[in-house]
């Protein structure tokens, strides 16, 4: 398999982890507000969902700032969906890149990425895909910190158990 499918492949994977723990949770946890980098496990999720819905239009040519015009709608969509709401549209999104990377006939095939505040970037929709991976392993790790703080146990979700769940499929 190509290590960026792979790699894709296990984000997702870490993602529907995480979810099927919270759902294991109080109702309560979700929302809670707590001293931490950030306020709440929503607040997690609705960051990660937005910067892999940002990164999944850079990579498909659109527009900073046409990305940007539209996140203050899907921002208080996020906001007021439950928690099956929000996995649903992971899972979407999850699904959205699957679809991207297959239309690629090279994943390794160069793009450039234009910011207002941070310039042009030269590089390939692997590096992009693999920022993403790294991006979504960092915040899933904020969660279970949030989830430890209020005494409950964050999901595993290191690569080395996503390699074990491929070994016994």
């Amino acid at each position: 398999m190509n290590k960026t499918v792979q790699l894709h492949q296990y984000n997702g994977w870490a993602n529907e982890k995480v979810f099927e723990n919270l759902k294991k949770l109080p109702t309560e946890i979700y929302q809670k507000e707590v001293q931490s980098v950030f306020p709440s496990v929503s607040a997690v999720l609705i960051h990660m969902y937005q910067v892999d819905y940002v990164w999944l239009k850079a990579m498909k040519g659109e527009a900073f700032y046409d990305i940007v015009a539209k996140l203050g709608r899907l921002t208080d969509e996020l906001r007021a969906a439950s928690l099956g709401e929000l996995e649903t549209k992971f899972e979407e999104l999850s699904r959205q890149y699957d679809f991207f990377i297959q239309s690629k006939k090279d994943i390794n095939s160069h793009t450039t990425i234009n910011h207002p505040h941070f310039g042009t970037l030269e590089t390939n929709y692997a590096d992009l895909i693999q920022h993403i991976v790294n991006h979504g392993t960092y915040h899933r790790g904020h969660i279970s910190a949030i989830l430890n703080q209020q005494g409950h146990k964050g999901a595993s979700t290191d690569y080395i158990f996503y390699l074990y769940s491929l070994q016994h499929k």
